[in-house]
């Protein structure tokens, strides 16, 4: 069953009025239907890399939630503080710490005292 319907659409893709010959039609030619598919291709691309990228990011701070003795380093990303105002807290007594030869540990426990306001 052939029919003579011709719908004025404006393309999704390139914005300019064509006229289709179906209600379904989104395009106005080949062209702009790939170069919309690659787009939509791409965008669940980057998509799928944010997602990942996030979860790489988050990912380590519960590993480093989960152990008891952490580096100067570690705690510097857990607490998103420098290195050297680390270091300073240590140097002030404000934040105990324990020498395993040359390695500088801090519990975690002493960790979150300092950072738990008192009542």
């Amino acid at each position: 069953m052939s029919t003579s319907i011709k719908v004025t659409r404006i393309c999704e893709y390139c914005g300019k009025e064509f006229t289709a010959q179906t209600t379904k039609t989104r395009y106005c030619s080949h062209q702009c239907n790939s170069r919309a598919y690659k787009q939509k291709a791409k965008q669940a691309k980057v998509e799928k890399s944010n997602v990942e990228t996030s979860q790489k990011r988050i990912e380590p701070i519960d590993v480093l939630k989960a152990k008891e003795y952490l580096n100067i380093g570690e705690v510097s990303k857990l607490v998103g503080i420098s290195k050297r105002t680390i270091y300073r807290l240590i140097q002030q007594g404000d934040l105990p710490r324990v020498k395993v030869r040359r390695r500088t540990i801090i519990r975690r426990i002493e960790l979150e005292k300092l950072l738990t306001p008192n009542k």
